[in-house]
């Protein structure tokens, strides 16, 4: 098969009846087959050739994860179209540069908000004069001759399919693995947003590698809950169905998403990091409620949980008692756990967008779900690396998938090589060469090492690693995860890079933080408040010094224990450029943003003076003043000098 809409077609052949998309509306599970999906694109994609859309063309799509959002997907590639998915959270101005970047004439639009953005562009955007909307609420005073609703395109396609079926077919013949299939804009973490291009065969063939590798097959049922946006969430719930003849499920909204979870039971699950800390902290709180004889229960079952659990789950052997323990454990706690997380049938779950911390990772293992990091980027695609099917307590990446080939450079750099790369940066020809040598190595930017197996660890990003003045490593992802296990703490950035000392900015999780203060009977009413309050940095005080306890035995990291944090008076966000949409730290941008408050962290000062702009949910802009606190946390000798004294 050369290009996605063909394995449509034969998903269509094949399974006719076989559910292909579930999408819940008002409470009620609605699904579509295979046969109508195909149906539906070919409809599309004749309505797309009368409106003018032609080979090449680069289609944008502005919406959350819906089934006409994969229709269009569908029907834009079947003749020779390029669709362009962008984050939905994002203000105008933002989808501004993408838009003329690709020369971007015709949008898939969501909803009322989404085209109001866009009819707000079409003066600095003059290549774009065409909006396809999907939900009328809100639209009926709309007359703005660019729009025309989704049933009406559709009416139109099928009116005069007849005028074009031979062109429809013609164009899908035409249809090469080669030719660009779709267009992501990298998140911008380090710089400039650039735009990735990846062919059919590129993003078939890795998912293919993971079908093979990992028993990924048609009765498989996965969720659509990601944006949309994210070439991970791209390939899983638009490519892999399509390439396995799987289900994709979309949820109600993202307020219901774990209850619909709970009640479609996805049996293969990806999640970037964040995703999963939410799930552990929504669980923790949960718990920290409740007290007596239950809390007790749960204590003892994840104490042997963790003993023991990743163990059972590997089929390492385990004593009798132990396994006994487990099993008992798991009827009464793991088992009504995965249930409440949504995961009771899940038999595949990845872990993918950045690394996360052992921890994490040892919590969902000892549950008895099998999460699995995966290595990827927006330009290699999302299966790099594959982890063996029972990872076991391994915290590495896992072996180069099948087909590819990983060395390191001299300085550490992972590199990678073969089928599934990007076709090269759109528009971008300098960047491409910059990234890709001329052997054909991508150059990650990520740096890391290769055990005795050959599988991979990563320590972080090349340009965020370096050395304390001491001389010891400074590896900030490896410290920001560990602190971000603890349920008090949704983001941490440290600094010591040509420092004496690593010292961190924390933004706390405010919904557990203020459930422990409720519970404590403190009194604050708003995240600025609690955020002051003395005993909240207690606790952040303690979670630190518990952590930097553990580094001490580290030798790697002993010398990278933190000294001094402060707990931001505002949220990090992605509309005031702090983290990427995919809350991807941008950590350049707030050490520039906070600079007042990094200098009180080195300077000795015992409190610090913020002045820092803020942008709202309506676009206005402000600012946000404060004095802030500096906290101190306790700081341990390492073994080697605790034997010298």
């Amino acid at each position: 098969m050369s290009i996605l809409p063909k394995f449509l077609l034969l998903n269509q052949q094949k399974n006719p009846a076989a559910p292909a998309i579930r999408e819940k509306r008002l409470g009620i599970w609605h699904t579509l087959s295979w046969g109508q999906l195909a149906d539906e694109v070919r409809v599309l994609a004749a309505a797309l050739l009368l409106e003018g859309v032609r080979r090449g063309d680069h289609v944008a799509l502005l919406g959350e994860n819906r089934p006409r959002l994969f229709s269009a997907m569908a029907a834009v590639q079947w003749i020779g179209g390029v669709v362009v998915p962008l984050f939905t959270d994002t203000n105008a101005q933002e989808i501004a540069s993408p838009i003329r970047s690709a020369n971007i004439a015709y949008v898939f639009a969501e909803n009322q908000e989404q085209v109001d953005k866009l009819l707000s562009l079409m003066p600095q955007c003059p290549s774009l004069r065409r909006v396809f909307y999907d939900d009328e609420l809100g639209m009926r005073h709309y007359r703005q001759s660019q729009l025309l609703s989704y049933d009406a395109l559709m009416a139109k396609g099928r009116s005069r399919i007849a005028e074009v079926g031979a062109q429809l077919d013609s164009e899908l013949e035409r249809g090469s693995g080669k030719d660009p299939a779709a267009l992501f804009f990298t998140s911008g973490t380090t710089g400039p947003a650039l735009g990735v291009v990846h062919t059919h065969e590129a993003l078939i063939d890795r998912v293919q590698s993971a079908i093979k590798s990992e028993g990924l097959n048609s009765n498989d049922t996965s969720l659509a809950y990601l944006p949309p946006a994210w070439l991970a969430q791209h390939v899983f719930a638009y490519v892999l169905p399509m390439v396995s003849g799987s289900c994709v499920c979309c949820p109600e909204s993202s307020e219901t998403m774990l209850n619909d979870m709970r009640e479609m039971g996805p049996t293969i699950f990806l999640a970037p990091p964040r995703v999963l800390e939410a799930l552990l902290t929504q669980v923790s709180i949960r718990i920290n409620n409740t007290g007596g004889i239950k809390r007790g229960i749960y204590d003892t079952c994840m104490a042997v949980a963790r003993r023991v659990g990743a163990r059972v789950l590997s089929g390492e052997s385990v004593g009798a008692a132990d396994r006994l323990m487990h099993s008992l454990s798991d009827s009464i706690i793991y088992g009504p756990l995965r249930d409440v997380l949504g995961l009771s049938r899940v038999r595949r779950a990845y872990c993918i967008g950045e690394s996360i911390g052992p921890d994490l990772l040892l919590f969902y293992r000892s549950l008895g779900i099998n999460l699995k990091q995966v290595y990827g980027s927006a330009e290699m695609g999302l299966f790099a690396t594959l982890q063996a099917k029972d990872a076991g307590l391994s915290n590495s990446l896992g072996r180069p998938a099948p087909g590819l080939e990983v060395r390191l450079s001299p300085e550490g750099e992972v590199l990678f090589r073969g089928p599934g790369r990007f076709s090269g940066y759109h528009q971008d020809p300098e960047s491409t060469r910059l990234r890709t040598d001329a052997e054909g190595w991508f150059h990650t930017g990520d740096v890391g090492w290769l055990n005795q197996q050959g599988e991979l660890h990563l320590v972080g990003r090349k340009q965020d690693i370096g050395s304390l003045n001491n001389g010891g490593l400074f590896a900030p992802k490896l410290l920001e995860n560990k602190l971000k296990f603890s349920i008090y703490i949704n983001e941490a950035v440290v600094f010591g890079k040509d420092h004496d000392a690593v010292c961190a900015f924390v933004d706390i999780d405010s919904e557990a933080v203020g459930n422990w203060a409720d519970k404590q009977g403190l009194s604050y009413t708003g995240f600025s408040d609690l955020v002051a309050l003395k005993e909240v940095y207690r606790l952040v005080g303690e979670v630190i010094t518990q952590a930097n306890a553990e580094w001490a035995n580290d030798p790697k990291l002993t010398h990278a224990q933190i000294h001094r944090f402060v707990l931001l008076p505002k949220r990090l966000e992605p509309d005031d450029g702090e983290v990427t949409r995919m809350r991807k730290v941008r950590r350049e941008v707030i050490a520039q943003r906070f600079a007042s408050l990094l200098q009180a962290l080195y300077d000795g000062s015992a409190v610090g003076h913020l002045d820092a702009p803020v942008r709202y949910e309506d676009g206005s802009s402000g600012q946000v003043s404060a004095t802030v606190m500096i906290g101190s946390a306790r700081i341990f000798a390492t073994p080697t000098l605790q034997k010298a004294a």
